[in-house]
């Protein structure tokens, strides 16, 4: 019996949706739906569910996904009525609010990032494992080898150790949590994209709309008295991660926001300034030549820090206001 057929035999009766935040991921998409639509299939199929949230994509990611077999909901389908705002966080909190609504809702959500490449052939199984087979645990963070690419996938020197990835993770990420929030240092990719969690759960938290809501979801489940905090927190192995690796000044935005949102969970108080990033300019028009050689420019671009939190999905569901909330600080332990 295949990993699949078991755990869909622990089901009992509950609903598992599998979603995809995607934006312009069309070269991707197709693909990965392909391999994850046989987890939809048989008699007693694990997954009930497998949506590609389209965060309003300009190319063809909606066409080839729906192609491929998954559902696909329009963010503004989705919460009908409530305006949109930018983000991977918005698209996974306007999934969350969709699948508790109809006759039979999700009970069980599992996220995969959408541009991912080769992934391993069990990660959604991997992922729902603790769920359905562990009682008490609530979230189960994924985790990766990350080999270090170069542009268009060629691999650098880094390949063979296959450790050199995820770059925000180990240069602000981790070394966050072990300052402010010591009891997850043992989470290996606290931002890491693939998750699965009970609905109950996400229903009682607040979505950063950035990429900061990784790791808010991460610090607000061990603040959770109600599921048991930190102890209802499992991980699990997902073999090696193939993605796009972003150039470092790009990175930097994805820093801002997560670095953002953890002191928010954290009660540390945050300036809200944007980011400054510097970038190599062509010779300035005018440019001092010195004993050595040309003096190169930069220019600046500045990114305002345009990420909020939306309130818990449960909580709009049942019909309270949508808009951004203040999160409350999370407990420091």
């Amino acid at each position: 019996m295949t990993l699949s057929a078991r755990l869909a035999a622990r089901k009992d009766g509950r609903r598992i949706a599998v979603v995809l935040p995607a934006l312009d991921e069309e070269e991707t998409v197709g693909a990965l739906v392909a391999g994850l639509t046989r987890l939809c299939e048989g008699p007693s199929p694990l997954v009930d569910d497998l949506v590609v949230l389209d965060s309003g994509s300009s190319d063809r990611t909606a066409e080839c996904a729906a192609a491929a077999g998954a559902r696909v909901l329009g963010r503004e389908r989705a919460v009908p009525g409530v305006r949109v705002l930018p983000g991977k966080g918005e698209a996974m909190w306007r999934a969350v609010v969709a699948l508790g609504n109809g006759p039979r809702p999700a009970d069980l959500v599992c996220f995969v990032d959408a541009d991912l490449v080769d992934p391993h052939p069990e990660l959604v199984e991997r992922l729902l494992a603790p769920l359905l087979t562990r009682p008490g645990t609530a979230l189960v963070k994924g985790y990766h080898r990350r080999p270090l690419t170069g542009p268009g996938g060629a691999c650098g020197p880094d390949e063979a150790s296959g450790h050199e990835g995820g770059r925000v993770t180990e240069l602000l990420a981790r070394p966050l949590l072990a300052a402010l929030r010591p009891g997850l240092r043992h989470v290996r990719q606290p931002i890491g994209g693939e998750y699965a969690a009970t609905r109950e759960l996400l229903d009682r938290l607040p979505f950063a709309t950035g990429y900061g809501v990784d790791i808010g979801l991460l610090l607000d489940t061990d603040a959770d008295t109600v599921v048991g905090g930190t102890a209802a927190i499992a991980q699990a192995d997902l073999g090696v991660r193939r993605h796009r690796n972003r150039p470092l000044h790009e990175l930097g935005r994805t820093s801002r926001e997560v670095l953002a949102t953890a002191l928010a969970r954290c009660g540390v108080e945050d300036s809200g300034a944007g980011l400054t990033a510097f970038l190599p300019d062509d010779v300035l028009p005018g440019h001092v030549r010195t004993g050595h050689g040309t003096e190169t420019g930069w220019r600046t671009e500045t990114r305002p820090l345009r990420q909020v939190d939306r309130p818990p999905p449960g909580r709009v569901r049942d019909g309270g206001s949508a808009e951004p909330v203040v999160a409350p600080a999370a407990r420091v332990g």
